[in-house]
């Protein structure tokens, strides 16, 4: 027989982690200079700089896409530190 409440305590603790992991994302920085533009984003992907030197708006698109992306790569590698990570959700809720 399952233990809900054990349930809940797993289904905490991980919410806990996610949050902590999000408050380290906030913390990280990705630069990005491509074309002229450049680009400072957090790992949690708010811009927080961007100077374009009267770049095109394609320039300026490519940058931030790019800028995007590696904090993309950068939250990805935080998640994936959380133990049991996604995978961990299914046998909680069920799943296989």
């Amino acid at each position: 027989m399952n233990n809900p409440f054990g349930q809940i305590g797993e289904l905490k603790k991980m919410r806990d982690q996610a949050m902590a992991i999000q408050k380290q994302l906030k913390m990280e920085e990705v630069e990005i200079n491509k074309h002229g533009v450049y680009i400072r984003i957090s790992g949690d992907q708010e811009i927080r700089e961007i100077k374009t030197n009267g770049k095109s708006d394609d320039d300026i698109r490519g940058a931030v896409n790019e800028a995007v992306k590696k904090s993309q790569e950068v939250a990805a590698k935080k998640l994936q530190s959380m133990s049991g990570g996604m995978g961990g959700l299914g046998g909680l809720l069920g799943g296989r």
